[in-house]
């Protein structure tokens, strides 16, 4: 797969800031005509860079509830049930999973009722212990940064350099550091599809 450009990395900051921008205004802003646009947008997207337009809704405009960080620490047989019950959960804005294992989750709530609200979704039996902040003050910005663009190899979690290769598995484009991942990867996704 060939790098992200200085065009790419613009036209995704131009999308993080409206989703919905014409690819015309787009096309303006990089010296680009819009079909050249959706091209890249298209590329953009088939590569898993761009997993889908979204949008941003300012929930304290439409729910109560005081605003907090709730750090869970959990027994690490519950991180992941724990994560999915609170990923369901309407409160919850934002969730973060640490690479300790902890879970970081920015809800609103009644602030006489974070307790049963955290028996009722994660329950007693995996939570050690919990921690509540308040937070007095939110901004969210998503930014696109050109510097950090990477893409990661799909075997192996590796930085997908120019020396990278794609391939197309099972109906979606992957992307590998090096041919080497690509042949690992299409022998477990084989013997996946043959059941062995």
């Amino acid at each position: 797969m060939r790098d992200l450009d200085e065009t790419d990395a613009r036209i995704l900051r131009l999308l993080a800031e409206d989703s919905r921008r014409p690819y015309s205004e787009i096309g303006d802003a990089v010296d680009l005509s819009p079909p050249a646009v959706s091209d890249r947008v298209s590329r953009l997207r088939e590569a898993g860079v761009i997993r889908g337009f979204t949008i941003d809704v300012d929930r304290s405009t439409l729910r109560g509830g005081v605003p907090m960080l709730l750090r869970f620490d959990l027994r690490p047989d519950r991180v992941d049930d724990a994560a999915d019950a609170l990923r369901d959960a309407d409160e919850v804005e934002h969730l973060f999973t640490t690479a300790d294992g902890d879970v970081v989750a920015f809800v609103r709530l009644d602030h006489d009722a974070v307790h049963e609200w955290v028996e009722s979704v994660v329950g007693d039996d995996g939570v050690r212990d919990y921690e509540v902040d308040l937070v007095s003050d939110v901004d969210w910005t998503p930014s696109v940064d050109a510097t950090g663009f990477e893409l990661s190899c799909a075997e192996c979690g590796n930085t997908v350099t120019s020396e990278g290769v794609t391939a197309r598995i099972g109906g979606d484009l992957r992307q590998f550091c090096c041919p080497t991942c690509k042949a690992r990867y299409e022998e477990r996704y084989e013997r996946l599809e043959d059941g062995v």
